[in-house]
């Protein structure tokens, strides 16, 4: 009888919060876990407290990469594709809110789109054959509700013109859902079956989401942290979307509290989700498909 290879699952954001809590949850049944994280200090700390809960020869590996530098993501997808023979998992779980002030990444992006949306899209795209090897890879891309109070302007992804902390946080979440939406139809257009894509609003979660914003939205969570959900609560929907047989030939989805959710925005048409794809490639400098 053949022994059943062990899942691999990549989560980035994996120090804290619903990452980390997605994180421990799949290391618990049993996957190979990847924590994909910026600081080394907190990831070799939550490396070390799950491998404590890890089933007997089951590893918690380490890669480093901050999503707003593109070389940062090349290198890890490249020590990634080196190192492991497939993915089956991969939740793209990383999010900020930045501050104030408009600030730009290595490669001249703004910061929230740099870091929320530019990154995860070149992320997937890089590990995209690894996930082709496994029998059924599942994408988890953590979007928010927040997506309702987007306004994006295509002619200027940048924020060159017009910066707000809080339009810019919701616009790259808005992207993360239409990238999961687009990314699925083209996969179905490429009769690439064994891969499946959704989305999700984790709940508004108390942690330390916004810290590094402006005085109003730090003042925002703290007033509302008493009614916000907990990061174990919040982690549930990724975990369901990441695990469950319940989902497993579902594609394209938007889901909150583990059920299927529309989509309701007027940016959310063919020709704007399809433009959204072809400038997405070109600030990340390459086509998502290796045609």
């Amino acid at each position: 009888m053949s022994e059943v290879p062990q899942l691999i699952a990549l989560v980035t954001g994996a120090t804290s919060g619903i990452g980390e809590v997605t994180a421990r949850e799949l290391v618990q049944q049993g996957y190979h876990v990847v924590l994909l994280a910026r600081n080394a200090t907190k990831a070799a700390r939550t490396r070390q407290q799950l491998q404590k809960l890890a089933q007997p020869g089951t590893r918690v590996d380490v890669l480093l990469c901050d999503l707003s530098d593109l070389s940062q993501v090349r290198r890890a997808a490249e020590e990634f594709n080196q190192r492991y023979a497939r993915l089956d998992v991969l939740v793209n779980n990383a999010g900020l809110v930045f501050g104030a002030e408009r600030e730009t990444s290595v490669n001249g992006h703004e910061m929230t789109l740099a870091t929320n949306h530019l990154g995860p899209f070149l992320l997937t795209s890089l590990l995209l054959e690894k996930l082709r090897q496994s029998s059924a890879a599942r994408i988890i891309n953590v979007a928010s509700m927040a997506h309702k109070f987007a306004k994006p302007d295509l002619a200027d992804l940048n924020a060159t013109r017009s910066y707000s902390p809080m339009r810019a946080y919701a616009n790259s979440k808005l992207f993360n859902i239409l990238f999961t939406q687009e990314l699925a139809r083209q996969l179905r257009q490429r009769s690439i079956s064994n891969i499946t894509t959704n989305s999700l609003h984790p709940g508004v979660v108390a942690s330390n989401f916004g810290s590094n914003s402006t005085w109003f939205t730090r003042a925002f969570y703290k007033a509302a942290a008493p009614f916000m959900t907990t990061s174990e609560d919040g982690a549930q929907t990724s975990i369901y979307l990441a695990t469950s047989p319940e989902v497993a030939d579902i594609s394209g989805g938007y889901f909150a509290k583990k059920k299927p959710e529309p989509v309701k925005s007027e940016f959310n048409t063919e020709a704007n989700v399809q433009q959204l794809w072809q400038q997405s490639e070109q600030l990340v400098g390459q086509p998502f498909f290796a045609e």
